[in-house]
């Protein structure tokens, strides 16, 4: 368009057609130096992962670092679809965050990061790629309805731990890792600066567990997974001490994020390649 509008002053002789030519060229000049200079010695990072049940979707953290002397604008990073702008100050770093749908319970695995920037007119762009061993484990989806929580066959000693309500109240002991923050004596805590957990009677006698075997026979492996998915969550809920028996693996009864983590994270894994199989 420059070259056309050029041929037409000159072919014209028209000054201001000059003008304009040159000051549209000088402004294109500028543009491109100022695109290709926003990306110009950025540092990108990977950050933190945030994993999700199947079907939901996991997110990917980016950490942007410039220790330039000028701000960087409209950074557009995106992952396929997924798509996320941010702007970072001079010396400054930014973060940002793009999501990717999951389909299947394991790993997904980032793919490769491409990031472009147009600013500040729109005319160029400059982009450049990068890939991070980023991966997000995917839970299996928590069955709709599931059933309640199994109890203990008779004279087991297992099961459903019992009803836990002030009569039932024996007494304090200091905070373990896993205990439940429901059951910390807050104004104990407030009052000696120490956290102790609240204990009752038939706490510690029998123990809720997950059993892959008590699961209806026949029953396919991913309905399976998701069940058992869906009762530790239920589980944690009610601040129960569970414990998780699958095939050729167990876990100990025990409650809290650590707990529920754990046994989430084998329910993801189980039978996968990298994770613990039977």
């Amino acid at each position: 368009m420059l070259l056309a509008m050029l041929g037409g002053a000159i072919n014209f002789d028209l000054a201001l057609a000059y003008l304009l030519v040159f000051m549209l060229m000088s402004m294109a000049l500028a543009s491109m130096f100022h695109t290709f200079r926003n990306l110009l010695g950025l540092e990108l990072a990977p950050g933190r992962v945030q994993g999700c049940f199947a079907g939901e979707a996991a997110r990917f953290e980016i950490v942007l670092e410039n220790h330039g002397r000028l701000p960087r604008h409209n950074l557009q990073l995106r992952y396929d679809s997924a798509l996320d702008a941010v702007d970072v100050a001079a010396g400054d770093r930014a973060q940002a965050w793009l999501s990717l749908p999951s389909s299947r319970r394991g790993w997904l695995v980032a793919p490769r990061l491409r990031i472009e920037t147009h600013w500040p007119l729109g005319v160029f762009r400059a982009w450049s790629y990068a890939f991070f061993d980023q991966r997000a484990l995917i839970y299996p989806k928590p069955e709709a309805d599931a059933p309640p929580l199994p109890t203990a066959a008779e004279g087991s000693g297992e099961g459903m731990v019992t009803a836990r309500g002030q009569d039932d109240f024996a007494g304090l002991r200091p905070f373990h890792r896993g205990d439940s923050p429901r059951h910390v004596a807050w104004k104990a805590a407030a009052r000696d600066d120490s956290l102790m957990v609240k204990e009752f009677h038939g706490q510690a006698s029998r123990s809720l567990w997950l059993d892959w075997d008590g699961l209806p026979p026949g029953m396919p492996l991913e309905q399976r997974l998701s069940r058992l998915t869906a009762w530790v969550l239920a589980a944690e809920a009610e601040g129960l001490s569970y414990g998780l028996s699958l095939p050729g693996h167990s876990l100990k009864p025990a409650n809290g994020e650590a707990q529920r983590d754990e046994c989430l994270a084998t329910l993801a894994l189980y039978g996968e390649k990298d994770g613990r199989a039977p």
